[in-house]
């Protein structure tokens, strides 16, 4: 049970049932509007809340892992959850539902924080062996999730499938034996961290505008509060001691490319997760189960490159620049055959041949290639942040960076939903690739090194003293 594979497995199911709360979810949108009585684009609060709720969670339990410790952390992320799940499953409207999954999302987002600490702060002789392990287990879970949601919904209930994020708690007892790292006892800025969850969520909010069917009344003040709220957390960072964001973390070089590097990924891969199944659902005719089945196969990529990303630092760059020229071919296919619905048949690629199956196995291969980029960004940036980030505070740090990978998701299925109703499903693929891309150029321009060396408040000042474990 103490072996480094054991342990990264453990931390993967503590944290890959987040990514249920947005791609298996997205499969169970229509039964949640018959069975509610919503219009088909109010239900699109209930990914946006999870999206929400899920980075600020992850960010303010990170805070809270370094402050209180990880036990107790991953205890209260678990009743959070717990309590989440039954209010989906209790929901009586629309607006309850949208609630509940924001209460669901924290406590996932908790123990996403926790997992992610753990992972960064195991021993220097493991941690390589933990981290491919656990990319291999996030591998898994992102690519499941499409089948398991469609899974879930036609067998039992779409509530179910809303509340599948919750099975993290099965890994809860597993994972508290290693949940022993203490915390500093400091105090966790609570301003700051209310002008962040502010500044983000109007920020979405803004961003999902289009596919939310927000008045331009709505959006202009949600742009105002964005503004606003970010402004004071600036100022605020600037000036406060010990707040929430630290005040040189976001100057600090090795955040700024890790963040750019999961900004990228996260975006193409909720893009893609958005666009991909109703282009094969609706233009060649799969059913939700085939779609899932079809998605598999990415997962056993994403395992086996997760497995040897730390001896090979080109995997990255590379998995991502193919995730982003395969969504162009799928694209200019789909674009090409997009009248021929069907000719390819239900049951998968190949069917009855020609232009349309062709496009079917490009946009499969397309939507696959997201997995391994996934799991090959967790891997080698959780990696990074661990050399570089003392211990006691890395896990604040780990928070803040993967708020921003769900902010760039969310932005991801922004633009994707705002650019389907003006180019077409198949043209959103081709924009869609800049995220992927400039993530592949990001990573493949950055020298390793260390980062910027910080002030006695900032984040880079203990490295030398402090050395990570």
């Amino acid at each position: 049970m103490n072996g480094s594979g054991s342990i990264g497995i453990r931390l993967g199911a503590l944290f890959g049932p987040a990514v249920f709360g947005v791609t298996a979810a997205g499969v169970a949108l229509p039964d949640v509007a018959a069975a509610l009585g919503a219009r088909p684009g109010a239900v699109v609060w209930v990914l946006t809340a999870h999206a929400l709720a899920l980075g600020i969670g992850t960010a303010l339990f990170g805070r809270l892992s370094d402050a209180w410790g990880v036990r107790r952390t991953l205890l209260l992320g678990s009743a959070v959850l717990a309590l989440g799940a039954l209010a989906c499953l209790a929901a009586p409207s629309l607006a309850a539902l949208v609630a509940a999954r924001a209460v669901l999302a924290a406590g996932s987002g908790g123990l996403s924080a926790v997992a992610l600490n753990l992972a960064a702060t195991a021993e220097p002789e493991r941690r390589q062996a933990v981290l491919a392990w656990f990319g291999s287990a996030m591998a898994v879970f992102s690519a499941g999730a499409t089948l398991a949601g469609g899974l879930v919904t036609q067998a039992l209930s779409w509530r179910l499938t809303l509340a599948l994020p919750a099975l993290a708690l099965v890994a809860v007892p597993f994972c508290l034996p290693v949940a022993r790292r203490a915390g500093s006892g400091g105090r966790v800025d609570v301003v700051g961290a209310g002008l962040l969850a502010a500044g983000v969520s109007a920020f979405l909010v803004l961003v999902q505008s289009a596919n939310l069917g927000l008045t331009w009344p709505v959006a202009a003040l949600a742009g105002v509060v964005a503004v606003v709220a970010g402004a004071a957390l600036v100022r605020r960072t600037r000036t406060a001691a010990g707040g929430f964001v630290p005040r040189d973390l976001p100057a600090d070089r090795v955040f700024r490319g890790a963040a750019l590097i999961g900004v990228g990924v996260y975006g193409g891969l909720f893009a893609t997760m958005w666009a991909a199944p109703q282009l094969l659902a609706g233009v060649h005719g799969w059913s939700v189960l085939t779609i899932g089945a079809w998605l598999l196969p990415g997962a056993l990529v994403g395992v086996a490159l997760a497995r040897i990303a730390g001896t090979r630092s080109w995997l990255l760059p590379a998995v991502a620049a193919a995730f982003a020229l395969s969504l162009v071919a799928a694209g200019l296919a789909g674009a090409l055959t997009g009248g021929q619905d069907g000719q390819d048949g239900p049951g998968g690629p190949g069917g009855h041949g020609g232009p349309a199956g062709w496009a079917a196995v490009l946009l499969v291969v397309a939507a696959s290639l997201g997995f391994p980029a996934f799991s090959l960004a967790q891997v080698v940036i959780t990696a990074r942040m661990s050399a570089s980030f003392p211990v006691e505070r890395r896990g604040g740090a780990m928070g803040l960076l993967n708020l921003t990978f769900f902010v760039g998701g969310g932005i991801g299925l922004g633009v994707a939903g705002a650019l389907s109703r003006l180019a077409g499903l198949p043209g959103t693929l081709v924009v869609i690739a800049v995220f992927p891309l400039a993530a592949a150029l990001a990573r493949a321009g950055r020298r390793e090194g260390p980062a910027v060396q910080a002030g006695p408040a900032g984040v880079s000042s203990a490295r030398r003293s402090s050395a990570p474990r």
